[in-house]
């Protein structure tokens, strides 16, 4: 499918904002996907990018064991910039110098543009760029130019149209440089040419048309979780293959309050799936019983899961296929393209449901980021009550619940929660907001209620603004706002005494508590 769209690649040296490039590179309508720096040059060949892009990492060039990327990438004639730490590698292998700054730049800077530069145009003589270097290019290859330098480096971009070659130390792909998009647009389409046939409607089309030919006969079992990728693969696939598709909801009790109700409502009533429904919150319940460690409660909410589905798919006949909303990070995850970046939590595996099944994969998303996910919902005319809700992690409250999961404490952390988005909607701010929710901490405090003193529960309410969830700053919501959340909460919840509020970023913390 991907052969018929212009073609940029990525090589990942291990920065935490790849990703982030390959989205702001697709919102330009631009195809791209992401390889680790050992893709064969072959294999590059073979592809005939548009362009290549090199990846900022966390190593210094000069280190012995460094990341690379073939030398001959720079003879293909094919355009190619390097990003951070693809610019200092493209300079040391070029001929240029590459040493250690005696002041390393992290976070905002000013940039002096130069007259010229190809990725420049329409920008002003003082840029303000995003920092994240410890070294430095000293002196360009022969043959190229500088175009752009800050206080404490001589060169923050370097170029030689003639070659297609283009540099910048400072990070495009991030809200923090200001004019970063306009540089990544003058790469796409003032260097490599693109046509911007990249978009939704197009990759709606050509999946689905994909899809009806290499599944031509069988039962299709789709895994809806009621979350917004499994609900537009069902969606997708209902549109291509009408009753073929038999989607399985599985109500693991740990949804938010009403869930299970809406996520049925939206896909049976509104858009006509035939949705098999398995109610399974004892068995969840029961399997989560006295375990308070984060990542146990997660592969146990994986594991019931893949067991009640296997149930569910047992008893429709003549199924063939599993579908699943594997998206590309997953896939990009899988592969270990992103260097030697540290695991923060666990995540569902791509092809999570285990191969015993019988089934053949089904992964219509496997090609797209969350945010394309969402507009390709829209292209389906799904609800935006469905597609627009804020993100909910794989295990449900079960990672909102600190310490043990019970009955009891997931009905009250329930019940915080709808106050909490309630309100957020009530004053016009839910999607104004990224995301937000409650969640139950392990602790107790003294109160007074009335003439009593009490010692009940702490809910923690948390809300942040992000355009990528790689980073994240915490939401300055109003102080009536967030009173009023108080006072419901612990009026209307029994068993709550006490609401707090998060104002820690992202980083150091992440989004979710657990």
């Amino acid at each position: 499918m991907t052969d018929q769209h212009q073609t940029v690649l990525i090589l990942d040296f291990g920065s935490q904002y790849t990703q982030l490039i390959a989205r702001r590179v697709r919102e330009n309508r631009v195809y791209c996907e992401i390889h680790p720096p050992t893709l064969p040059l072959a294999e590059i060949e073979r592809r005939s990018p548009l362009g290549v892009i090199l990846s900022g990492g966390p190593q210094s060039v000069y280190e012995a064991g460094a990341a690379r990327a073939d030398p001959g990438l720079f003879e293909l004639g094919v355009p190619v910039l390097g990003i951070c730490y693809g610019m200092q590698l493209m300079a040391q292998a070029l001929g240029g110098a590459v040493a250690r700054s005696q002041h390393r730049e992290y976070g905002r800077a000013e940039s002096e543009v130069g007259e010229g530069g190809a990725l420049f145009a329409g920008c002003a003589a003082r840029e303000t760029v995003w920092m994240s270097h410890g070294d430095r290019v000293e002196k360009v290859p022969p043959g190229f130019e500088a175009c752009a330098r800050t206080a404490n480096a001589p060169v923050v971009a370097f170029e030689s149209r003639e070659r297609k070659l283009f540099a910048i130390q400072f990070h495009p792909e991030v809200s923090h440089t200001v004019s970063g998009d306009l540089i990544l647009q003058n790469f796409l389409y003032a260097v490599c040419g693109a046509g911007g046939d990249w978009g939704m409607a197009s990759f709606l089309e050509e999946t689905i048309a994909g899809l009806r030919r290499a599944v031509p006969e069988g039962n299709i079992i789709c895994g809806l979780s009621g979350g917004v990728d499994s609900s537009v693969v069902a969606v997708l696939l209902d549109q291509a293959f009408g009753p073929r598709v038999k989607p399985v909801f599985v109500d693991n009790g740990l949804l938010r309050k009403n869930e299970a109700e809406q996520v049925l409502h939206a896909l049976r009533d509104s858009l006509g799936l035939d949705v098999i429904a398995a109610r399974a919150e004892d068995r969840f319940l029961a399997a989560l019983a006295g375990v308070t460690d984060p990542e146990e409660k997660r592969r146990i909410v994986g594991r019931v899961f893949v067991e009640v589905f296997a149930t569910e798919a047992r008893r429709i006949p003549d199924a063939r296929y599993l579908a699943q909303g594997t998206l590309y990070p997953d896939v990009i995850e899988s592969v270990s393209v992103k260097g030697p970046s540290a695991t923060i939590k666990t995540h569902h595996n791509v092809g999570g449901l285990p191969d015993e099944l019988g089934f053949e994969l089904i992964e219509p998303l496997r090609l797209l980021f969350k945010d394309e996910v969402r507009q390709l919902g829209r292209e389906l005319r799904i609800p935006e009550a469905l597609i627009g809700r804020h993100p909910f992690p794989g295990p449900g409250l079960a990672v909102r619940i600190l310490g043990e999961v019970t009955r009891e404490r997931a009905e009250l952390l329930r019940e915080a929660d709808a106050i909490f988005l309630h309100e957020l909607r009530e004053a016009g701010f839910y999607d104004k907001v990224s995301q937000a929710f409650a969640v139950l901490l392990p602790v107790r405090t003294v109160g007074v209620m009335g003439d009593f003193r009490t010692y009940d529960c702490v809910v923690a309410l948390r809300a942040v603004e992000t355009p990528d969830f790689m980073t994240a700053d915490w939401c300055m919501l109003p102080h009536e706002l967030l009173g009023r959340c108080a006072n419901r909460i612990v009026n209307e919840v029994q068993g709550v005494n006490r609401v707090v509020y998060d104002v820690t970023s992202k980083p150091p913390a992440t989004i979710e508590w657990e």
